[in-house]
């Protein structure tokens, strides 16, 4: 983590707020999911904001998470690197999440490097994996490894085709959003602009 003081005022109010959207339930199955989807002997980390932080840091586990979704010989990020550097790990979680884009995750789902590197919004990192673990699911192609109900499937497109018969035919319908005259009368009305009658 960068060196930095304390906050204070409306940055603390704001920090507080970002880290009270950390959920330490979803850290367990996120780390599972990650372990079980490796498939390599990958150290558990303790329970934590912090560990969890610590453990993802380097960007290792990301992108051997990030390859584990493709099959083999296609993997996006060729070489990972286990480099102490703190530009070459700033690195590997920038060539995750470019991964993780060109793999499906929309990019209002992808956090950014600092929030992960420098643990300001944990939250966000979550919100990532949980999006990769969708994304991943709705595939269904084979590469993923975990329990389906752990992530949400997607909403896949869904188009249907119609015939020029068909289409001429739905011009003749009135649909019920339109309306229906059915039981209406002008019986009772009077012009435009003339007084009501009150009797």
């Amino acid at each position: 983590m960068a060196n930095r003081g304390p906050s204070y005022g409306l940055s603390r109010e704001v920090q507080e707020k970002i880290e009270q959207k950390y959920d330490a339930d979803l850290e367990n199955k996120l780390v599972d999911w990650i372990i079980l989807q490796c498939a390599e002997d990958i150290e558990h980390p303790p329970p934590g904001r912090a560990h969890f932080q610590q453990w993802l840091m380097d960007g290792t586990v990301l992108c051997k998470l990030i390859n584990s979704l493709y099959p083999p010989g296609q993997e996006p990020i060729p070489k990972i690197s286990e480099s102490k550097m703190a530009f070459k790990q700033m690195e590997q979680i920038s060539q995750f999440l470019k991964a993780a884009e060109i793999y499906g995750v929309r990019t209002t789902d992808i956090f950014q490097t600092v929030d992960l590197w420098e643990g300001k919004d944990m939250a966000a990192v979550q919100r990532t994996l949980m999006a990769l673990g969708s994304v991943a699911v709705t595939k269904d192609d084979g590469c993923y490894r975990g329990e389906p109900s752990w992530f949400h499937r997607k909403a896949q497109q869904n188009r249907r085709g119609f015939s020029e018969e068909q289409l001429r035919q739905g011009q003749n319908v009135i649909g019920l959003q339109m309306g229906s005259n059915k039981g209406a009368s002008q019986a009772g009305m009077t012009g435009y602009g003339m007084p009501r009658q009150i009797m």
